[in-house]
């Protein structure tokens, strides 16, 4: 091997502290055949020149007692400062969200040059136009909601009036404050570049953007997606609102009729009803929440009811017709067709990922039967230099998700791993009040994957917290492994569920039995608690222990 064979190199090394730690670093490198070997433990980095296999490399370091966290190839200077040949970047990142983001600073972590292309708003949903605005809207209706309605007699509240365009006002401040932060402000932090425009592939290897061309070694498409809107004879003519457009409403509507029944119409349900709309939600299945057990569904139709939310189950809309300000819905159902009418039509029926400018044909980058980009465990399509994360692939819609989906595929391109998404313990959580989380199976998907289990359903009203709240409407599921008694999936209807189910995602995702819950102490009078109690009744009637019996 000569040095005009070698490529030049920068390996991230973790776990060196000292100046002998470069030494015995430089010395396994150079054992393994490195030349022109370069280690600065400061940086936590390697640099130098090899012709052979990497992973001889990486595994020199492992045996020398330190940690090989990625190798960049620096041969070249290109354009924009990049280090391939031919390349102008090490990574184009195509989107601007938490894919996005998560990905580009993996990347620049790894040492690359990364161009992000995005032709809208940079941060994606979350900031703009989903997590974030919609749960600022959702307090402020829990806050309107409670100065109205509260159990505490002797306390005198009064809600008077809402300004919805205030509060719409007050939401764009703090996602801008938040975009600024949390997304703009980290470019200039971490040092790539951004370019405003729409991106298109040329070539497999080659994408257009405000008519130049930019040539990456690794391309990751985060673009994300829009509300889906059903092909209703009429939608389009007599307008209709989506998650974006109904959260900048300047005034509540009257009246609000809900096209489907997941995670947005039940939060943006409980908004306007709370707030002071009449609210009409249809599914089109049987029962609401069907990736959930039956008795969650049962309690969550329990607090429709007590919001005075009407629910149409087994409901297929046929048209939507116009009638001065109002909009009329043709609706079949079980017991014939009926006639809605209401100010305005909130479509809630999913969302459509975002590939059409992209041209991806061009790219050989397929997708999968749902129109979504197909990726394999480790995050790659079917073009090897081009990789997908978040809300464009068919996983999760969930933010969290995307971001760790956009380090795992920036990880997985720069480095040549193969690391494998793992979603066996992913929590979710529907920001209702009372809130809907859950990790891990069901009942029914234990079951279904041929798993003796038994369960335990605890009511809210058990939980000395929720007695305190004055609301016991709501529960808490486990679902075991019979011969393990290992925790297998966790269902949980109740204040601050999201917060609640942390624990269970913990027990989920490192094997923890029933056995250890009962082990472990928990807060008394907080809705965690819930989860010892629960776990308690797979064996006892906790109605007939004290308030904190172990």
């Amino acid at each position: 091997m000569t040095t005009d064979e070698a490529r030049h190199y920068r390996m991230r090394v973790q776990g060196m502290t000292c100046s002998h730690c470069a030494e015995v670093v430089t010395g396994a490198l150079e054992g393994a055949g490195a030349q022109e070997v370069s280690v600065d433990y400061l940086k936590g980095e390697a640099t130098f020149r090899f012709a052979g296999d990497l992973s001889t490399l990486r595994q020199a370091v492992i045996e020398a007692g330190y940690v090989p966290d990625g190798v960049v190839d620096v041969t070249q200077e290109g354009r924009g400062g990049a280090m391939h040949d031919g390349h102008d970047y090490d990574l184009v990142v195509v989107g601007s969200g938490g894919a996005a983001f998560a990905g580009a600073i993996r990347a620049t972590e790894l040492g690359a040059r990364v161009l992000m292309v995005e032709r809208g708003t940079v941060g994606g949903t979350c900031v703009n136009v989903g997590c974030i605005p919609s749960k600022f809207l959702l307090r402020s209706a829990e806050v309107y909601h409670e100065a109205a309605h509260h159990p505490y007699r002797g306390v005198e509240t009064r809600a008077s009036s809402v300004d919805l365009g205030e509060l719409v006002r007050q939401k764009g401040e703090l996602t801008e404050r938040l975009r600024q932060e949390k997304y703009l402000d980290l470019i200039g932090e971490y040092g790539w570049e951004l370019e405003l425009g729409e991106a298109r592939f040329v070539d497999d290897g080659t994408l257009e953007v405000n008519g130049h061309r930019v040539r990456g070694r690794h391309y990751l498409l985060a673009t994300g997606a829009r509300p889906a809107v059903p092909p209703i004879p009429g939608l389009e003519e007599a307008g209709y609102l989506t998650s974006t457009t109904a959260m900048e409403l300047d005034h509540v509507p009257e009246s609000l009729l809900i096209i489907g029944a997941g995670y947005v119409a039940l939060e943006l349900g409980m908004v306007f009803r709370r707030l002071g709309s009449q609210v009409t939600i249809m599914q089109r299945g049987g029962r609401i929440l069907r990736e959930y057990d039956p008795e969650v569904s049962d309690a969550v139709m329990e607090v429709l009811r007590r919001e005075g939310i009407s629910v149409l189950t087994g409901a297929r809309v046929q048209r939507v017709l116009r009638d001065g300000g109002s909009k009329l819905l043709e609706v079949r159902t079980g017991d014939g067709t009926l006639t809605l009418r209401g100010e305005e039509v909130l479509v809630a029926t999913g969302r459509s990922p975002n590939v059409e400018a992209l041209d991806l044909p061009v790219a050989g980058v397929q997708l999968d039967d749902t129109g979504a980009v197909a990726v394999d465990e480790a995050q790659r399509t079917t073009n090897p230099r081009v990789w997908a994360a978040g809300d464009v692939t068919r996983t999760p819609q969930f933010v969290y998700v995307a971001a760790y989906e956009g380090g795992l595929a920036a990880g997985n391109a720069l480095t040549g791993a193969r690391t494998y998404r793992d979603l066996s313990a992913l929590p979710s959580v529907i920001f209702t009040q009372p809130q809907i989380a859950s990790v891990g199976m069901t009942e029914a998907e234990a079951r279904a994957k041929g798993l003796e289990v038994r369960t335990s359903t605890l009511p809210l009203d058990a939980v000395p917290r929720a007695r305190v709240n004055g609301d016991g409407l709501g529960l808490f599921k486990l679902v075991a492994e019979a011969s393990s008694d290992r925790l297998l999936g966790a269902q949980v209807v109740a204040e601050n569920a999201g917060d609640v189910i942390y624990a269970a995602v913990l027990a989920t995702r490192f094997g923890l039995r029933v056995s250890d819950l009962l082990d472990t102490f928990a807060p008394y009078l907080t809705m965690a608690e819930g989860l010892k109690l629960a776990a308690q009744s797979f064996s006892r009637d906790v109605k007939k222990l004290s308030c904190c019996a172990a």
